[in-house]
């Protein structure tokens, strides 16, 4: 049996990692070592979605393919960092004032620090702000002449975005106000506004027979699995916007 029909043998018996090594033996060694029917199987056994990209373009190598799904693999599994961004710098301010087509009318202004917010005992971006300043109002009928802004402000007033800008409430939805926020790439000079695939949420609890604001619930949704994002999630996004870009 000639030496390179033994060195063929072998190659079928070795893991990526010691094919990977042993290529790195001599040059003969690496053209073995990276043969296709060696790594053929390899590839689609672990990234099967990946082998079908010798269809479209049938020189790459499927040892580059696994390669390239190694490293996607990787960076899936690593822990987002902290965000640099925490509850105790932000500010939440809302408004809400009744809308008609002359004029509109203020009867909630809310200005709640973030280290004065009740965390949810799951972890999750949604909180209950407490309302004791709010007017009382005539008994609402039309709820789509609510209207409400909600902006995050970093402390020191040194950045603020806006969550929602004069949103109406969704018809046939007591007292909840949602919008598509922007996508973290926007910050950045993007010139389209892509989708985030995250809703900014509020809901207002009524009392006194609907004249009145007692509670103000917000957060951020994600439209994937329709559930609250985590609060350090929701803080990395927010850290693209009021943050400056980490060099």
């Amino acid at each position: 049996m000639a030496p390179w029909e033994v060195l063929d043998l072998v190659c079928h018996h070795l893991d990526p990692k010691s094919l990977a090594v042993a290529s790195c033996v001599c040059k003969s060694w690496l053209i073995s070592m990276s043969s296709d029917h060696l790594w053929k199987p390899i590839c689609t056994s672990n990234f099967p979605s990946l082998s079908t990209l010798k269809i479209t373009n049938p020189t790459v190598p499927y040892r580059r393919l696994y390669v390239i799904g190694c490293s996607a693999a990787k960076r899936r599994r690593q822990t987002p960092p902290k965000p640099r961004l925490l509850l105790d710098n932000l500010i939440f301010t809302i408004n809400m004032f009744r809308h008609n087509n002359s004029s509109s009318n203020s009867f909630c202004t809310l200005a709640k620090p973030g280290n004065e917010l009740t965390l949810d005992p799951n972890g999750i971006f949604k909180f209950d702000i407490d309302v004791d300043n709010c007017d009382v109002f005539e008994a609402l009928e039309d709820e789509e002449a609510v209207r409400v802004t909600w902006n995050v402000v970093l402390e020191g007033w040194r950045g603020v975005f806006g969550m929602m800008e004069n949103c109406k409430g969704k018809g046939g939805m007591e007292g909840w106000f949602s919008e598509e926020l922007p996508s973290p790439g926007c910050c950045c000079g993007s010139s389209a506004v892509a989708s985030s695939g995250i809703v900014a949420d509020l809901k207002l609890g009524f009392c006194d027979g609907r004249r009145k604001v007692k509670e103000v619930s917000v957060g951020i949704l994600s439209v994937v699995n329709w559930r609250y994002v985590s609060v350090d999630d929701a803080l990395r996004y927010l850290q693209h916007f009021l943050l400056p870009c980490a060099v």
